[in-house]
This record gives C-alpha cells, sequence and structure tokens, in this order.
C-alpha cells in the first residue's frame, strides 16, 4: 500500500518536532527523565524485537541512557555518598565515550556484512575522532547536569549522514523515521547554537525511537514507510561520498591536536561551560 506525500510531510514534521521538544524538556527535567528511563527499560518484555543486532542495539542504547540520567542527577544535585561521588569521577566520562565509540562500531561492521563499505569506512573514521574523554567530554553542574561532548559542527553533519546511509542499507522500512531522529538530533544544538549538545540530544532521540519501534513494531511502517524509496545506486554512492568526506575530515581532526588549536576549535571558549569554570577559577 503506497503512503501519500502529504501524510510523509504531516509525520515525519510532527515527529521531528516532538524529539526537539522532547530534547528540550528532558534536558530542564533530569530527574522525570531519570525515572522515565528507568520504567522504560523494564518494559523489555514488551519489546517486540528481531535478530540480535536489534536486541542489542536497543539495550547498547536503553542501558546507556538510564546511566546518563543518573550521572546527570549526580551533578546537578551533588549529593554526598560513595556512590554518587563515583558517578563524578572520570571514568563516568569515559564510559560514555565508549558507549558512543561501541554503538558507531557495531552498526560500522553491520555495514561490512552488508556490503556497504564505504560507509563502513567513514564510521571507523568517525570513531577515531571522537574528542577524547576526559578532555572533551564534561557534566554541567549549573545547566542542567547536561552532558557536552565536544563535537565539531563537521563531525555532527559527519555522523548524520554516515548514520541515514547505514539506516538506508540496513532497515530502509524505517529510513525516514531515522531521518527524524537525526534531523531532530542536528537541529536542536544548531537552535541553541550549541555543537556540544548534539550527544545528549542524540542520545535521547534515538532511544525515544528505539523504545517506540521496540513496544510498537507497526507504527512507523504505518505512518512512514520507506521501503518503496530504496535504490541501491544511491546507497553505493551516498557510502563513497560519505567515506571520502571522512578522510580530509582525519586530517583536519589529527592536526588541531597535534598543533594545540582543538582548545578553541573544539571546545569553543565561549561556551557557557568554558565561562563557568572561568568563574570557579577566577573565585578560586
Amino acid at each position: 500500500m503506497s503512503i501519500p506525500i502529504w501524510q510523509y510531510v504531516i509525520s515525519m514534521t510532527s515527529y521531528i518536532v516532538f524529539l526537539i521538544l522532547a530534547i528540550g524538556f528532558m534536558r530542564k527535567k533530569p530527574k522525570f527523565a531519570l525515572v522515565l528511563w528507568v520504567i522504560m527499560l523494564f518494559t523489555f518484555p514488551l519489546w517486540n524485537l528481531e535478530g540480535w543486532f536489534r536486541w542489542v542495539k536497543t539495550l547498547s542504547v536503553m542501558i546507556p541512557i538510564v546511566f546518563l540520567s543518573l550521572a546527570r542527577f549526580a551533578y546537578l544535585d551533588q549529593r554526598p555518598g560513595r556512590f554518587w561521588e563515583a558517578l563524578r569521577r572520570p571514568w563516568v566520562r569515559w564510559t560514555f565515550y565508549g558507549v558512543w565509540f561501541l554503538n558507531i562500531a557495531e552498526a560500522s561492521i553491520k555495514d561490512v556484512t552488508l556490503g556497504n563499505y564505504w560507509n563502513a569506512l567513514a564510521g571507523f573514521l568517525l570513531c577515531v575522532t571522537i574528542p577524547f574523554a576526559d578532555k572533551y567530554w564534561e557534566f554541567s553542574r549549573k545547566e542542567h547536569g547536561d552532558l557536552h561532548a565536544y563535537t565539531t559542527g563537521t563531525y555532527n553533519f559527519l555522523y548524520t549522514s554516515w548514520n541515514m546511509c547505514f539506516v538506508y542499507a540496513e532497515s530502509p522500512t524505517f529510513f525516514f523515521s531515522t531521518v527524524c531522529i537525526l534531523l531532530a538530533a542536528e537541529l536542536y544544538p544548531i537552535i541553541k547554537r550549541r555543537p556540544e549538545l548534539y550527544v545528549i540530544s542524540r542520545a535521547y532521540t534515538l532511544a525515544i525511537h528505539l523504545a517506540l519501534r521496540a513496544i510498537f513494531p507497526g507504527l512507523f511502517p504505518f505512518l512512514m514507510n520507506s521501503q518503496a524509496f530504496y535504490n541501491p545506486q544511491v546507497l553505493a554512492y551516498w557510502g563513497m561520498l560519505n567515506g571520502l568526506l571522512c578522510i580530509p575530515f582525519v586530517f583536519w581532526h589529527m592536526w588541531q591536536l597535534h598543533t594545540g588549536k582543538a582548545e578553541n576549535s573544539f571546545r569553543r571558549r565561549s561556551s557557557p561551560i568554558h565561562k563557568e569554570k572561568g568563574a570557579e577559577a577566577l573565585s578560586s
């Protein structure tokens, strides 16, 4: 059954707006986010998933999103005690770096099995160019306990294009709905003029989407089925473009680190967390 164009426009626009609003709400309400994701994790008996990759992908997002919510609460509330103090230590930020790395890596390995080799190359290069924790991953004690990951606008764009291409190859039926969650995560930091909010935005939109797909597997195929738009030639050229674009970006990234320019090009010294740290230094 074909879906009329107007249905795509309405459903996709509505979903993007919903996701952008959800990001903002969860950023401002970290306690609510914590309770919500704990509840959502325990809905796993209701999940309707097929294949190891879908189960691994869903769990590898849902468990870390609960952990992220706990860590945000630990920074925002500043509670004493070993448990809460442990959540404010560097290993937590390294853990989120590792989760981001593994999520890209597992999708890139899947790309290889699908024969989408150029896009797999792009994924592996995106792993290489993730700014290192602990230096470029920080939690704000004042700004809702947000996780700030100092990726650049270029990295965010390349990640978005790579991920869209991966889903186009792996699950074309869900391509349009995936476009929605990636665009929402891309647009929110642009609206806020804060590229460092990309990772937390992406984490929340992906978690929302995977939870909906797991519990209501027929929802997105009904609203925005994109299977009919699959074209293997588009996939081949898109993956090649992603791979080729990521190669010069790797050299630029390494040059920033080598010359010490990353402190400005990654961190963007005008960001709130830098002002926050500057104020703490002056008062100490």
